[in-house]
């Protein structure tokens, strides 16, 4: 990628409705990427199989992959685990397995995992009550790479982006373990500093948010759908959730998301707290191709500056 100044984020700002287009334009503008020869584990946003942006689109998906591979990556594995039906189920009816035998790519369903393939976490001061389970594949990979929609979360994680993406690569049940990981998180009151402590257990080596369209208000399957227009890439969990905020701010969204200066949402400023990420506006920079994704891009710079 191109080199960053120290400590700023750099956020690759495509506007387009073309998401094949947008995946490309944006990783050029990000410039080459190290994957040469590395085993890439590329987490979706798979949480059901509902329509985009309730899942990821499948021309994200393929252009993502395909634009891996012409980046270097020995192997691309496609895995993740659902949380609103079967994860297998969501992704046969995504079209996932088929498109593999196509491209070339494996596939993991992570809630088919044995128990030696999680592995527990417990980060420092942390709202988990003992920790939770990981999955093992995520952590041997030579890169993780994951892709996620932009969206408002009525479940209580307020909205779900990069740092929300994370949850599927929790546990909701470790065979042998009675436990419900899942149930803890969906009913603690500190559900969103939990989403943030998800995302110590490893760091992406590129992060691709689809925003060509977004839901405003409910979600994480259905709301209020928004042609947002815009496809973000970079490597900076927190920088991307902020400007993804602003896009939704900037469209109209939920009291939740609008209320209080951005780097201030709970899932942000616990981010931050934990190191994975800028910790403000001001330490992000916006990278367009374009005038009209630069124009598009003040917009928004404009309202995450203002908090």
């Amino acid at each position: 990628m191109l080199e960053a100044e120290a400590g700023l984020a750099q956020v690759a700002f495509v506007k387009t409705r073309d998401r094949a287009e947008g995946v490309r334009r944006a990783l050029a503008s990000l410039g080459k990427d190290a994957f040469g020869g590395r085993n890439v584990l590329l987490k979706p946003n798979f949480n059901s199989a509902h329509p985009t942006p309730g899942s990821t689109h499948n021309d994200v998906l393929r252009a993502l992959i395909e634009e891996l591979r012409e980046r270097g990556a020995r192997s691309v594995t496609v895995g993740d685990r659902s949380g609103m039906g079967a994860t297998r189920r969501v992704m046969e009816q995504k079209g996932v397995f088929a498109m593999a035998g196509e491209l070339g790519f494996q596939t993991l369903v992570f809630d088919e995992l044995e128990e030696e393939q999680w592995v527990m976490m417990q980060p420092p001061d942390s709202h988990w009550q003992g920790g939770f389970a990981f999955a093992r594949p995520i952590l041997e990979a030579d890169a993780v790479v994951q892709t996620c929609c932009l969206k408002t979360h009525r479940f209580g994680g307020h909205f779900t982006m990069s740092l929300k993406n994370s949850v599927g690569m929790v546990a909701k049940q470790v065979p042998g373990d009675g436990h419900d990981y899942m149930k803890e998180l969906h009913q603690s009151p500190h559900q969103r500093l939990m989403i943030a402590e998800i995302n110590t257990a490893y760091t992406p080596a590129l992060i691709l948010l689809d925003g060509v369209d977004a839901f405003a208000n409910a979600g994480p399957d259905s709301g209020k759908r928004v042609r947002t227009e815009v496809v973000l890439a970079g490597t900076d969990r927190v920088a991307i959730d902020a400007v993804g905020v602003a896009v939704l701010r900037h469209w109209g969204t939920t009291p939740e998301v609008t209320t209080g200066p951005i780097f201030e949402q709970e899932q942000i400023a616990r981010s931050v707290e934990l190191g994975l990420g800028v910790d403000g506006p001001e330490k992000v920079r916006f990278i367009t191709g374009d005038d009209e994704s630069k124009s598009y891009a003040s917009e928004i710079r404009e309202v995450l500056s203002r908090g």
